[in-house]
Formats: structure tokens, C-alpha cells, sequence
């Protein structure tokens, strides 16, 4: 492999490690390639992208690399987050915003072992409608980034505390994922969407 082809490795691996981004030693391991080279591709594909203007970038963020976006595009990140068109949650956003509405904190991966599909895409999009947090890193191996609701989700919902959530039925023992989705956003009284609003075009 050259060195082209492990900078298209290594952007693929952010890619799909999202916010929790990976550091230089990660990348090695999965690669099998020496910590220095990793560092040193890193840094030209850092350098491949700013030159190329491209639309993400590559930042370093407590050792660890991430991709991100711009922030000079954020306008028209926001424009799409608020648009019209995309003023409901898909059924991908309302099953992340049940389980960490019910787990919380909760890290992405966690999110994905009980959908399993990546959840990149619905968690950027309920940050984006402050419906979740941030809420610390958990203690386990690359420090991953643990989610909360927001006071906006309990407004949202028309709650007062999360106690009011709807009392889960089966979360003692196996996540029934669609059953408790459903059951969450159906009996709340004073919601603003409904579980038959959800769009279910949107693939995470």
C-alpha cells in the first residue's frame, strides 16, 4: 500500500470513528504501521485537504484526530438543520433520542450496539436540535464521548423532569428498540410530534 492509498485509509477511519476522533497509535494498530508514518500522513492529509479547499477538515482534539467541517460553513449547516423540510426527526433520530432518553449518559457506541446501525448522522442531528448533550467522557478505552438529554428536550416533550418520562417496559432485560420508541413518544400527552410523523426515508 502507498502512502496515497494509507492517507485514504486513514480519512475512512475518521470517517467512521466520528466525533470520537482516533489518535496516531490507534490508527497504527488498525494499519499495522509505525505510530511516526501515521503521524506524519496525518499531517499531509491535514495539509491534501486545506490545500485542496476541500469541505471537511482534520483537527486534533485532546490527542485524539477528528473530522470536522468547517467553521466558516456553519451558517449553512444551520439553515439545514432549520429548514423546513427537515423540521422532524427521522425514525433513526427518534430511536437514538429513546435510548438516551432511558440510558443516559451514554456513549455512541453503546447507541449503535442497541440499533445496530452507526448513529453518527442522528446524533449530529439531535445536537444540532439541542435535544442532547455532551455530558463528559466515559473511563473506557479512547475516552469516548458520553450523551444526555437537554432542557430543551424536556420542552420539547412538554416535561417538567425526566422522571415524567413514560415508565420503560422491558429495558431490565432485552432493548426492544421499535416497542419503546414507540411507547415513549405515544404517551406523551403533551408532545409536539407524534410517532406517525416520523419520516422514514432517512437511512442512518
Amino acid at each position: 500500500m502507498n502512502y496515497r492509498q494509507m492517507k485514504s485509509v486513514i480519512e475512512g477511519l475518521l470517517f467512521a470513528a466520528g466525533d470520537e476522533g482516533l489518535d496516531a497509535k490507534q490508527i497504527a494498530e488498525v494499519m499495522e504501521q509505525d505510530v511516526k508514518l501515521i503521524t506524519d500522513l496525518v499531517v499531509e492529509l491535514k495539509g491534501d485537504m486545506k490545500r485542496d479547499k476541500r469541505g471537511i477538515q482534520i483537527v486534533e482534539i485532546a490527542g485524539a484526530f477528528q473530522l470536522t467541517t468547517l467553521v466558516e460553513h456553519a451558517p449553512f449547516f444551520e439553515r439545514l438543520a432549520y429548514s423546513p423540510s427537515r423540521s422532524s426527526l427521522s425514525q433513526a433520530a427518534l430511536e437514538t433520542l429513546s435510548i438516551v432518553a432511558y440510558k443516559q449518559p451514554i456513549t455512541r457506541v453503546e447507541i449503535e450496539e442497541i440499533r445496530g446501525v452507526k448513529s453518527d448522522r442522528a446524533l449530529h442531528t439531535l445536537s444540532a436540535k439541542d435535544l442532547i448533550e455532551e455530558q463528559g467522557r466515559a473511563e473506557a478505552v479512547g475516552r469516548p464521548i458520553l450523551y444526555r438529554t437537554t432542557k430543551s428536550f424536556l420542552d420539547y416533550f412538554g416535561l417538567s423532569s425526566l422522571q415524567e418520562l413514560p415508565e420503560p417496559t422491558s429495558f431490565q432485560n432485552e432493548f426492544d428498540l421499535e416497542e419503546e420508541t414507540k411507547m415513549l413518544f405515544d404517551k406523551l400527552d403533551t408532545k409536539q410530534i407524534t410517532f406517525d410523523e416520523v419520516q422514514t426515508d432517512e437511512v442512518e
